[in-house]
């Protein structure tokens, strides 16, 4: 059975972390989701994508976020998760970024915003709702949907990287 562990994170760099860990635990890119605001306290879209300089083999393209294809090489870190990332205008939230499988989600939902995107994944309306908030408030959501017996592995690493509000449903 597949479940979704979700966490909030307060800087990109704790969700570097996390994603870094969970990549290296066996965790697979397309098992990995996060959502930033975009703009001077969240993750811009040239931070997720790469920017060219990195030795990991240059930015990433992107086709569309909405089916989720990309082109290039990865790259460490967030840009790692570049599987459908780049921005979206979210009605009553703003521009944000979204990588991973996330991304088709919440273009899908857009009207229903995150919280409509991850309905679909299990979390309730309300908590969505909460969830939706706290990317409004610049933090970054990371979301990992995965066979029952990785969900404590996901849960665990995201606390130890300062995750906060940590569930599975």
């Amino acid at each position: 059975m597949v479940k979704t562990v979700i966490g909030v994170f307060e800087s990109k760099e704790q969700a570097e972390k996390a994603v870094s860990q969970m990549r290296n635990s066996g965790f697979d890119t397309n098992e990995i989701s996060i959502v930033a605001k975009k703009g001077k306290n969240g993750v811009n879209e040239a931070e997720v994508r790469g920017n060219g300089d990195d030795e990991g083999g240059g930015t990433l393209g992107m086709d569309t976020v909405a089916d989720g294809t990309t082109t290039g090489g990865v790259l460490g870190g967030l840009a790692g998760l570049a599987l459908g990332a780049g921005a979206l205008a979210v009605p009553g939230l703003g521009p944000i970024v979204a990588a991973g499988p996330i991304a088709g989600l919440i273009s899908g939902a857009a009207t229903g915003g995150v919280a409509g995107g991850l309905l679909d994944w299990g979390i309730p309306e309300e908590r969505g709702r909460y969830y939706e908030g706290e990317v409004r408030k610049g933090r970054i959501l990371a979301a990992v949907r995965a066979h029952e017996q990785k969900v404590e592995n996901a849960a665990m690493i995201m606390r130890q990287n300062g995750a906060k509000d940590v569930e599975t449903h």
